[in-house]
């Protein structure tokens, strides 16, 4: 498998160096990267994409926020504005893939919020596709989330012609075994995030409720509660060639600490290396 830096897991942590991360991609030999919330970097868009060109980084992904949970188009105009300039700034970075996180929203459920993010969606993803860049959504945790389950990601883009999934097996596993969930929705995922999360029966300090029951908290891949293994066995039988972002969310280890024993790991039950 290739695996990509995602920068969310950089930028959470105080201390952020974009010219460390970039180098520590290299090194790390993932030679590949997902600028989450570009803007953040602090850098101009073009001096990004040269700085990762110099260094045989491909940009394989940029990931935004844009608010498209509300039921009218009028609501719904700011997120859109927000996908359109985005996706302008992924043509700047070369990125081929954009993803938009999906999160709940308070006094919705589950499938109110997936309705409004559909039709939102629909309205995006036209401009991707007239930029030559593929619109993406993830599985994302909790309760209420619109997209946990494959047949919730699949109920979009059977809706909304063009829009792809960015796999996320953690986050997949807080509704289902990650593993089916990839084998469900394979030949709709062009890119993908793995991590990991600690489990609780019952509630306790800074663990979230998940759908399928219990609460999660984050962990480092390799040392929570998902069948990595068996992720990347699926993945590979279902022949996915893409990119996976090592994404960690926790703070028992600094982010570069973190990054190198999540790549280190995988690399260990990852027969293709």
């Amino acid at each position: 498998m290739k695996y990509s830096m995602m920068t969310y897991t950089m930028t959470r942590q105080p201390g952020f160096d974009l010219k460390s991360m970039l180098d520590l991609t290299v090194e790390l030999k993932m030679n590949a990267i997902d600028f989450c919330w570009p803007e953040s970097m602090g850098t101009p868009f073009k001096d990004l994409r040269k700085m990762c060109d110099d260094r045989g980084i491909k940009v394989v992904c940029s990931t935004f926020g844009a608010d498209l949970n509300f039921p009218d188009n009028a609501s719904r105009a700011p997120g859109i504005e927000r996908c359109k300039k985005e996706i302008e700034t992924a043509v700047i970075l070369g990125a081929p893939v954009v993803m938009i996180p999906t999160p709940s929203k308070e006094g919705l459920s589950s499938k109110e919020s997936r309705k409004n993010w559909i039709a939102g969606l629909a309205e995006a993803v036209p401009f991707a596709n007239d930029a030559g860049i593929v619109l993406t959504v993830e599985n994302f945790p909790g309760v209420e989330s619109p997209f946990v389950t494959a047949d919730e990601l699949i109920e979009a883009v059977k809706k909304v012609s063009g829009l792809q999934i960015t796999f996320d097996n953690g986050n997949a596993f807080s509704g289902e075994d990650p593993a089916e969930s990839f084998r469900k929705c394979a030949e709709y995922v062009v890119h993908a995030h793995f991590k990991d999360w600690d489990v609780s029966p019952d509630k306790k300090e800074g663990y979230r409720e998940m759908r399928k029951g219990g609460y999660h908290i984050p962990a480092l891949i390799g040392e929570g509660a998902v069948n990595q293994k068996s992720c990347l066995d699926t993945m590979k039988k279902f022949g996915y060639d893409g990119y996976i972002n090592i994404e960690y969310e926790g703070n028992k280890y600094n982010a570069r600490e973190g990054i190198e024993r999540a790549v280190n790991y995988l690399k260990s039950i990852d027969l293709s290396f």
